[in-house]
């Protein structure tokens, strides 16, 4: 989450205008995350989340988006619910960026991860898979596999300014992921992005899923592998087995692993923390001038793409 565009009190009392959620009581921007404008929206009825959509978000995407939070909630997933209008519609314009609202979920995010935390995400994670299942529509993943060279070229020229050597590193590294990249595996709908700030936990237990606007059609172990990397390394870059063991272990409970799946982690993860390396280096490169946003450092990512690298198996996540 993030704020690029600023709303002003006049267009904010115009747009609420069109829905019965009451009038406005406060309204302020969330710094955290890097990609679309979030406001924490109170009206005179309760609480709910206002989102702009920027950057890397297709405008023609927004509605399986909203539709797959829609069908998640009826499965029993707990996540943010799109508000219609009036009109019935979900989506809208608001400064000049297509726009939404969506319920708000109790409870906080982790800001320090715990083992204690990972079961309870496993399960969660894989929980979202089954109910994926049953939502037909697909959305081709814009940032994987094949988004990830042009994502690259980007930013290649300028790479070696965060730590000597990184164009040429990640230039290596791409082409031997992409020779090695699984065919095959089982697909569905995909969480993309399911880093601890969008997952709330409340007395000991998940309260909430949000932010499904990396969500696509993809590998489900590739899922997992983007969970491992956000939820089981340290803050000195050591990755937790403990932490590892604790969210494949609660995952496998609902949803097994096939052998394939299994024997494709490391790349997965490999691949994960490319891609979310390739985004951070970008953002790091290329903040938009005025906007209030924290952009995340991409040498985190390095680190865990190289520690993959070496990973012998499914043991170096479980021990």
């Amino acid at each position: 989450m993030a704020v690029y565009t600023e709303v002003t009190d006049d267009a904010l009392r115009a747009f609420l205008s069109d829905y019965d959620i009451g009038e406005a009581i406060a309204f302020r921007g969330i710094a955290e995350g890097v990609e679309n404008s979030n406001y924490m929206l109170r009206t005179t009825t309760g609480d709910f989340i206002l989102t702009l959509y920027e950057k890397r978000v297709n405008p023609d995407d927004l509605p399986w988006f909203l539709g797959l939070m829609q069908h998640l909630a009826t499965e029993g997933v707990n996540c943010p619910q799109p508000v219609v209008a009036r009109d019935g519609n979900a989506l809208r314009l608001l400064a000049d960026r297509h726009a939404a609202i969506t319920t708000f979920l109790p409870g906080v995010w982790p800001r320090r991860v715990q083992q204690a935390h990972c079961a309870p995400l496993g399960k969660a994670l894989a929980e979202l898979h089954a109910a994926g299942a049953r939502y037909a529509p697909e959305r081709i993943n814009a940032l994987g596999p094949a988004g990830w060279r042009p994502l690259l070229e980007r930013s290649l020229s300028r790479a070696d300014e965060v730590t000597p050597g990184l164009g040429a590193e990640l230039t290596k590294t791409l082409d031997q992921l992409l020779a090695a990249w699984p065919e095959g595996l089982p697909r569905g709908q995909i969480h993309a992005d399911l880093f601890p700030d969008n997952v709330f936990f409340l007395d000991g237990q998940i309260s909430g899923l949000i932010d499904f606007y990396f969500a696509a059609t993809d590998l489900l172990a590739y899922d997992l592998a983007i969970c491992l990397n956000a939820w089981c390394f340290e803050a000195d870059g050591a990755f937790n087995v403990t932490k590892g063991r604790a969210l494949i272990g609660a995952y496998q409970s609902v949803r097994p692993l096939s052998e394939a799946e299994i024997t494709a982690l490391p790349v997965l993860a490999q691949g994960s923390a490319l891609r979310f390396l390739l985004t951070r280096l970008y953002d790091w490169l290329y903040v938009p001038e005025g906007a209030l946003v924290t952009p995340k450092d991409p040498v985190e990512y390095l680190r865990k793409l190289r520690f993959h690298s070496h990973a012998k198996g499914i043991s170096a996540y479980v021990g």
